[in-house]
């Protein structure tokens, strides 16, 4: 005996998938395939760059408290910031913050965006030199380049000492080694932010799950991020975190008239960090590594800085090589690790 309701529930769903199908993809056929077309290349828009290359500064140290090296001159580049700004369509030029000024700036100038990373450094050499490439970055903003910067955990932080003009501004925080959510701040607008492209449904999970990795013992809160001039007037706040403790932090900010994003927490160590069993690793979590990756990229390709193509291959991270440290079970999974200066310019 047929059953009608089944044929009926059939065809039903024949004609949905039909209908899916007819919306949101073309057959051979409708493409013209079918021997009497050739696809369209769609010629490249002439106002971005397709080749943009983002400068890493490097860290003080061998980004294993000298298990690695025990040359004090020696900086790091952890390389899951590395693959995070590869993973995003760019290439990579480490900015070695000891070496000569000139050289440091000489590199600057063959890239389209900029990475302050996460670690320890807040004074002396290494803070100099951050607050000379952010007001570099400040520059070159306003001669008119889109040129981005995000400054993540530590980078961040700086950030927020150089605008503020108050190495006092940090307060401690109980978020070492923790994943948590990011909830929105009221009225929020993430048009032009790093959230506007996430789905829905993954803007969602962020505010209920466990989808980014803390790694920092200070911060600030809202209400003294917003009762300082210059930071409430520079930067916009888009997500709080909750510490240990139950104190509340400022997690995302977005500047209000530059292209520059601030993190507390690490978006690179999702998909790019397995040393600490906190980090979260599940698709909705290697996601938003992707998107955070996929925004600083897409803001890169505004620049339309284009220096000499033999300079910047001189100078990719590709000249040098990873160590591996990840079997000591804690700490980075690999460190690009200089010694010292070098640059074929």
């Amino acid at each position: 005996m047929i059953d009608n309701n089944c044929l009926y529930k059939e065809e039903l769903n024949r004609s949905s998938y039909s209908g899916l199908a007819e919306s949101t993809i073309l057959l051979s056929s409708q493409a013209g395939f079918d021997g009497s077309g050739s696809p369209v290349c769609s010629s490249p828009d002439p106002n971005l760059n397709y080749k943009p290359v983002i400068g890493i500064l490097s860290h003080p140290g061998d980004g294993a408290s000298g298990r690695l090296t025990n040359d004090t001159s020696s900086t790091y580049i952890a390389a899951s910031y590395v693959k995070f700004a590869e993973a995003g369509g760019a290439r990579v030029i480490p900015l070695i913050y000891n070496e000569p000024e000139e050289l440091l700036f000489q590199k600057l100038e063959l890239v389209n965006g900029v990475i302050f990373t996460g670690g320890w450094a807040k004074k002396y050499d290494y803070f100099e030199i951050v607050q000379k490439i952010f007001n570099r970055a400040l520059e070159r903003n306003d001669a008119g380049e889109h040129f981005p910067v995000y400054g993540i955990c530590l980078g961040f932080e700086l950030m927020s000492i150089i605008i503020s003009q108050n190495r006092d501004i940090l307060e401690r925080f109980d978020a070492e080694d923790n994943a948590s959510s990011l909830q929105f701040v009221d009225n929020v607008n993430i048009d032009g932010t790093l959230f506007q492209r996430f789905p829905p449904e993954l803007l969602k999970k962020l505010s209920t799950d466990c989808l980014v990795m803390q790694k920092h013992k200070y911060g600030i809160t809202p209400a003294n991020f917003q009762g300082n001039p210059a930071l409430s007037s520079f930067f916009e706040i888009l997500t709080t975190c909750i510490d240990e403790n139950s104190k509340t932090y400022v997690s995302t900010v977005k500047a209000k008239r530059y292209p520059i994003t601030g993190f507390q927490w690490h978006p690179e160590k999702n998909a790019f960090e397995w040393g600490s069993s906190a980090i979260p690793h599940s698709e909705d979590a290697i996601q938003v590594t992707q998107h955070a990756a996929s925004y600083l990229v897409s803001e890169a390709r505004k620049s339309l800085n284009r220096p000499p193509s033999k300079k910047v291959l001189s100078n990719l991270i590709y000249n040098y090589k990873p160590t591996y440290c990840g079997y000591a079970g804690r700490g980075y999974d690999e460190v690009y690790i200089f010694t010292q200066p070098r640059s074929r310019f």
